[in-house]
């Protein structure tokens, strides 16, 4: 929580503390001595100033599925929206190629970009999902020969991720390659293109397409492998991505917990997947807040219930494993970013109830939880300090960024993990 006397008082000799709840979360902390200047270069001595945290550094991230139309002007979904962005600070956008690009040479472009910027508008960063998958397929793609197939898969990498340049920071490069040659469960009967591929070429190098061409495209792009695979076959596909000399910027670990939540497994995936010395990315996480799925069944998509409602006791059970969720992984310093699959209940993966939002709008008891502890225990709210004669002011918090006002004069500094010194020169707006 946020320091008490800090926040009771409104002011303090120059410190304050945000995010001291225990040494669990000291590697997410950073202070710094920031001296501090008026605009004509002088230090703004024994005054008061207002140091308010604005966003974090650590990546909360929720599909922003559900405000693509009302980021083009379509569906109202301003509720939805402030919502969102009161606990998420990083974007998911589909990239799913069937859906992206239905018919040849017509992608979805334009909506997806003007979702980007909605979204980069508002402080959040923006990731893109997938670049390269062998689900969701473009279906006139699989009628291809397989001669024409890498040289389509090759410019479909390179355009997304030049498109996007500057509006998407991150991308799942490449999605679940562990299955990805022998995949064969296909509605349509058509044998999939991208399998086919990734048959003829091996799962190494659809990796070194996806991350090569993508990083030509946009060379200051972050580009994660993910998975949901969390075997030891997911482990010797990166031992053999990084022997082979392709650098990626971050391994993806999906965890669907529709069949119950996984506890102190998720510590042990995170140690599993640092010894590779790349940030871990949680980057599909639900949680159910009402019947778990039956233990049997191994292909989640195979639970195809009537309906599944979200009930009071688990929205309760919700709740506490969230909560146990995130401060776990956020305790743990492999860790890069969390990503929710889903705000609402309302058109949710599987239909299953694991938005932290009622399908009629209303907030789940998690949705608090979660609120708790991003803008309040992980917070610095606004918080009065006076300079010395110096113009020095001390202040700790949650890395991220923060507003320094006086009087009419501002500035935004970042406060990185661990000690600094800045010098930041306030300015009128």
């Amino acid at each position: 929580m946020s320091d008490g006397s800090a926040r009771a008082r409104g002011a303090t000799d120059g410190d304050a503390r945000a995010g001291v709840a225990t040494d669990a979360f000291a590697h997410r902390r950073g202070e710094a001595e920031l001296t501090l200047l008026d605009f004509g270069g002088r230090p703004l001595a024994d005054r008061d100033v207002i140091v308010e945290q604005v966003r974090h550094a650590f990546a909360f991230g929720c599909i922003g599925f559900d405000l693509i139309e009302h980021a083009n002007g379509g569906a109202d979904e301003r509720a939805l929206a402030a919502d969102w962005l009161e606990l998420f600070t990083l974007a998911v956008l589909p990239f799913y190629w069937g859906e992206f690009e239905p018919a040849r040479g017509h992608p979805r472009t334009a909506s997806l970009q003007a979702a980007a910027r909605w979204f980069r508008e508002r402080g959040v960063r923006v990731k893109g999902h997938p670049l390269v998958w062998h689900t969701v397929k473009a279906r006139w793609l699989d009628a291809l020969p397989d001669a024409e197939i890498e040289a389509i898969v090759r410019a479909r990498v390179r355009r997304e991720a030049s498109d996007f340049a500057g509006l998407v920071d991150e991308w799942d490069a490449i999605n679940e390659v562990v299955i990805m040659p022998d995949f064969v469960n296909e509605p349509d009967g058509v044998p999939n293109a991208i399998s086919r591929l990734a048959r003829h070429l091996g799962r190494v190098e659809m990796v070194r397409l996806a991350v090569d061409e993508a990083r030509a495209a946009d060379p200051g792009a972050r580009l994660l492998l993910n998975d949901f695979d969390l075997s030891a076959d997911y482990e010797r596909l990166i031992e053999g991505v990084l022997e082979a000399g392709i650098r990626l910027d971050g391994i993806g670990v999906q965890t669907h917990m529709h069949q119950g939540f996984r506890g102190a497994q998720l510590l042990e995936l995170a140690d599993r997947f640092w010894r590779f010395g790349l940030p871990v990315h949680f980057t599909e996480t639900t949680i159910v807040s009402g019947d778990l799925m039956p233990p049997d069944i191994v292909d989640l998509n195979d639970f195809q219930p009537e309906s599944w409602p979200s009930t009071p006791e688990g929205e309760a059970r919700q709740a506490d494993e969230l909560e146990q969720h995130y401060r776990m992984l956020v305790g743990h310093p492999a860790v890069a970013s969390v990503t929710y699959w889903g705000i609402t209940d309302r058109g949710a993966w599987l239909g299953a109830p694991v938005g932290l939002v009622r399908a009629d709008g209303s907030r789940k008891p998690s949705f608090d939880r979660l609120r708790s502890l991003v803008r309040d225990e992980w917070w610095l709210p606004a918080t009065t300090l006076r300079t010395d004669a110096a113009g020095r002011v001390r202040v700790s918090g949650f890395a991220g960024d923060y507003t320094i006002r006086a009087a009419d004069a501002r500035a935004e500094v970042a406060l990185p993990a661990g000690s600094s010194a800045q010098v930041v020169e306030l300015a009128h707006p």
